[in-house]
């Protein structure tokens, strides 16, 4: 971990190098699925731009005529309105196809009505009734009419053009001819791009040769006509284009040109088509004529034949980003991530960054559609972007919480555990208690008994062993209580509770009692421990006590030690020096012992004045908790001492003495009860003054 954190960089750079990496592989080998998923996301996020972004304005002069329904089955007629209406005579005479006549008759009411163009997105191939008629018309017409051809690719390219009759061959030559083919993408069938002119030997999938003979497509053939050929791309390239709203050519129903009180209601008798260019096609699903284009899974093949003649009048179209710059858009994204992770070095604000950039790329794609129909490079360069930045961060949050774990484990073997805890965890409460405040605590001392005999005795390093198991012992019971060590002083520990993190003055109280009884269990085992290695067992006094202390950083500039300074805390020390004393291993102070009745069982000692106080104190001992096992005749027995001590303290003494002597019966070696037997005879004897308080007073600490 060390060494990641020293090469913090280079870690945070290979990280960017191998999904940067990665994004170009995608580049190369574009069939492989995993790498080349940016780039096929690519497709559908330009095709998202098409739907979303800005669309082609359609030309007003555009209309379409459709082969709808309504037309292929025709609406009732009587036999008033097909008398004498040529159109409905042929239509009427058998389904679709009808006698070509009707295309003729159809030419010659719209050049009537002063249409410019008719364009036929029909394939007029085998020979059919009315061929003459239609072939007539078309040479009426000659320069004002264009109709479709189809090359077969299922079956090698296969020409299907206009019959002999209509179009002498080479019908693909003939400037009324132009192919209606789309080439769809080959990755998910969508058609984006319209090829204006194809050759011969480029259907064949032969090279280039100056004798191949070049066609031209529908829409080429149809601007040609009307004086924009000069507009149509001169290769043989599919030509992304910028397409129009899917709603912008509306198909009008062809049986309405036939019909005259639609051609009055609807047309003005003729007057809509003036200098029209009019698109005939199928409009009718059943005819299937339908386009996979990004806008629309079924959109009209006609429409997408004026879609690209739109396209090219108004010089819409798209262009992608040019290769060299994909890869070198690629490589700045990885680099931008590791710039901003490497040196920004606060996570929310590189996870802000992120958006920000991703946002604005988003963007700056958007305008770049919009105003100069360039594809800019989208997903790929924010995937090496988001990818780079993403696992950069993670590896910078791994880097931060092994170093917050090795710091940790460092602080905690010298300093106590929820302290490094609040330090690390919430550093700017913690050290705004470190300035100095007031707090309520519980404070705990523990010194060793008999511990500067055994060191003038025992082996230094055997010495420093056996303490060390006892403290590692002792604090870990502080720790698992919610205490915060506060300091070693030699063989003696001092505790806090609710200095750090307070769970209520009563329950910081009782955790503090717990400790102090699990102390008191950890050293019995270890001087079992002890005496069965054959070393020396050894005592401990415990004084806790409970009230407001200064917490704050004591020390000089060069060294600052966390911890509680006040009266409380002196107490507390006092109160573990007489344990001593009264022959016991634990005392607490009156506010401690109120605060924790109620869950502990616990025997009055004494009311001590120490050093340093003016006030007496009521002193107690822990017997144990209240849901632990205690010895039922120890606490039934007790309550006779309890008894006796109210009545020593009340000065009745004989009342004192029989109480007392009554408890010795069972615990002849109790050192307080025979204590408290010895000064009641005393005073029986030679009674107190009339000040006397039964208060023990302490010059030494």
């Amino acid at each position: 971990m060390p060494w990641l954190g020293r090469h913090r960089l280079l870690v945070l750079g290979m990280i960017c190098v191998f999904w940067t990496g990665l994004i170009f592989l995608g580049h190369f080998f574009p069939r492989t699925p995993f790498l080349s998923a940016p780039w096929r996301g690519e497709q559908g996020f330009e095709d998202l731009l098409r739907q979303e972004g800005r669309k082609t304005a359609p030309p007003r002069d555009f209309v379409f005529l459709g082969l709808d329904q309504s037309t292929l089955q025709l609406p009732p007629l009587t036999p008033e309105e097909i008398a004498g209406n040529r159109a409905f005579e042929l239509m009427t005479a058998r389904s679709f196809p009808w006698s070509r006549e009707v295309w003729a008759v159809l030419l010659d009411r719209l050049f009537a009505a002063g249409a410019r163009l008719v364009v036929f997105d029909l394939l007029f191939n085998p020979p059919n009734d009315g061929d003459p008629q239609f072939h007539a018309a078309l040479d009426r017409y000659y320069d004002k009419v264009v109709l479709g051809a189809n090359f077969d690719m299922e079956h090698g390219a296969q020409e299907v053009t206009p019959n002999d009759v209509l179009i002498p061959p080479p019908q693909l030559l003939d400037d009324r001819v132009g192919y209606v083919n789309f080439w769809p993408d080959t990755i998910d069938g969508k058609t984006r791009a319209a090829v204006y002119q194809v050759t011969d030997r480029q259907l064949a999938g032969l090279p280039p040769h100056p004798s191949e003979e070049v066609y031209e497509s529908l829409a080429s053939r149809a601007l040609a006509k009307i004086g924009h050929g000069n507009d149509v791309p001169r290769d043989f390239r599919g030509h992304m284009i910028r397409f129009t709203d899917p709603e912008a050519f509306e198909a009008h129903p062809l049986y309405e040109v036939f019909d005259p009180k639609l051609w009055h209601a609807n047309y003005a008798d003729g007057a809509f088509f003036k200098d029209k260019i009019v698109m005939m096609g199928p409009s009718a699903q059943v005819m299937h004529d339908v386009v996979d284009t990004p806008l629309s899974p079924a959109t009209l093949g006609p429409v997408v034949h004026l879609q690209a003649m739109a396209a090219a009048l108004g010089h819409e179209f798209l262009r992608a980003t040019p290769p060299k710059v994909e890869l070198a858009l690629v490589a700045a994204a990885g680099l931008i991530a590791w710039s901003l992770v490497s040196f920004l070095r606060k996570p929310l604000l590189c996870v802000g960054g992120l958006i920000v950039i991703i946002a604005a790329y988003l963007g700056t794609a958007r305008l770049f559609y919009d105003t100069t129909g360039l594809l800019l490079l989208t997903v790929p360069v924010l995937a090496a972007l988001s990818l780079s930045g993403s696992f950069s961060l993670g590896f910078e949050y791994a880097l931060e919480r092994l170093e917050k774990v090795r710091t940790r484990r460092t602080l905690e073997r010298y300093v106590s555990k929820n302290l490094v805890k609040e330090v690390l965890d919430n550093p700017d409460s913690y050290y705004s208690t470190l300035r100095g405040a007031r707090v309520p605590v519980t404070i705990l001392f523990s010194d060793l008994i008999g511990f500067t005999t055994l060191s003038e005795k025992a082996d230094p390093e055997a010495l420093v062993a056996q303490l060390n198991e006892h403290l590692t012992q002792m604090t870990s019971v502080v720790f698992s209580n919610g205490g915060t060590l506060d300091k070693f002083i030699g063989d003696a520990i001092m505790a806090v509770w609710g200095n750090v993190r307070s769970l209520g003055v009563a329950q910081d109280a009782k955790n503090c009692a717990r400790a102090a009884l699990g102390m008191r269990r950890e050293l019995r085992e270890l001087n079992q421990q002890w005496r069965d290695q054959g070393r020396m067992g050894l005592g401990m006094g415990i004084g806790i006590n409970q009230g407001e202390v200064i917490v704050g950083n004591i020390g000089s500039q060069e060294r600052m030690d966390p911890t509680v300074i006040g009266d409380s805390v002196n107490l507390a020390s006092r109160l573990e020096g007489l344990t001593r004393i009264y022959g016991v291993d634990i005392l607490l102070g009156a506010s401690a012992a109120e605060l924790v009745r109620d869950e502990f069982h616990l025997r009055s000692i004494a009311r001590v004045q120490v050093k340093g106080k003016s006030k007496p104190v009521d002193v107690f001992t822990l017997i144990g908790a209240r849901n632990e096992e205690v010895d039922p005749q120890l606490l039934k027995w007790l309550e006779s001492y309890e008894e006796g001590f109210d009545k020593f303290r009340t000065r009745d003494f004989i009342q004192a003495k029989i109480l007392f002597s009554r408890f010795l019966e069972f615990y002849p070696e109790d050192l307080l009860a025979k204590m408290y037997l010895d000064r009641a005879l005393e005073y029986e004897q030679a009674p107190p003054d009339e000040a006397w308080e039964a208060v023990e007073v302490f010059k030494k600490k």
